[in-house]
């Protein structure tokens, strides 16, 4: 386990491989776990960065903001911390919306973009995580535990393919958050719109989506012609999460893209 200490908290992280520098950013309810397998397909290459945001994981949870914001300054300063002037940076979910933040305030940060089932518009998440980012209902939510597991139990087979693991993986993630991470993180989220500034966007850039995701409305990747540099695989097989639903497929796009 690594970590840095920043002037807003300590932040974990993991790193695997040798070589150029990648940086990884998992999505809401998440922490750096969804991407062992993605890690070590890049280990032969690539020094894989995988952290924490705030709030989430191993990372401090003692902020009052969990703002997309906040995460775009927490990966600039990860990047300043270790020496990182630029990179590409890879993000699911939520992470892909930090990544795109990231690629549009700080373009010499951002070497290559890569978002996997992000929303670009707030607006296009499921109606459960919309609610999710209402203060009264995530009370009630986050202080019925078991009505909260059996939710996600019964919904776990239209968010992931494999969702056996999954399930006990976001559990693990989900003993780890606070309400105000879970609260405010999908609240900003919700209300992030990037579709003005996509057409600013000069990086190459990756969009990977599943075509049955249930979470993210996978027709996201459509914005994606507004990029000038950009390339956009759906795979026909994946959910929510390609790198976990179609491993194979996902690391060999991921690999062309970065090598490319």
């Amino acid at each position: 386990m690594s970590s840095i200490v920043t002037a807003q908290g300590v932040v974990h992280y993991e790193v695997y491989g040798r070589g150029r520098p990648v940086i990884l950013l998992h999505g809401w309810l998440g922490s750096w776990g969804c991407w062992l397998g993605t890690m070590e397909a890049l280990a032969n290459g690539y020094r894989a960065y995988a952290l924490d945001f705030w709030g989430f994981g191993e990372s401090d949870k003692r902020r009052e903001s969990y703002n997309i914001s906040d995460f775009v300054g927490l990966v600039d300063q990860f990047m300043e911390r270790m020496g990182i002037n630029r990179a590409p940076v890879v993000g699911h979910s939520m992470g892909g919306t930090v990544a795109l933040n990231l690629a549009l305030d700080k373009p010499n940060r951002v070497e290559k973009v890569t978002v996997v089932g992000s929303p670009i518009d707030g607006r296009s998440l499921n109606l459960f995580l919309k609610l999710a980012g209402y203060p009264s209902i995530a009370f009630l939510v986050w202080n019925s535990p078991a009505l909260l597991r059996m939710g996600i139990k019964l919904l776990a087979p239209w968010i992931a393919a494999n969702w056996h693991d999954w399930y006990e993986l976001l559990m693990h993630d989900l003993s780890k958050m606070t309400l105000e991470s879970f609260l405010w993180s999908i609240h900003s989220l919700h209300y992030t719109d990037l579709r003005p500034r996509l057409g600013t966007l000069r990086m190459p850039a990756l969009g990977v989506y599943g075509r049955g995701d249930k979470i993210v409305d996978p027709r996201q990747a459509e914005l994606f012609r507004y990029v000038a540099n950009s390339r956009v695989e759906t795979l026909p097989s994946a959910r929510h999460f390609p790198m976990l639903d179609e491993p194979d497929q996902f690391y060999s796009i991921l690999l062309s893209f970065l090598g490319s």
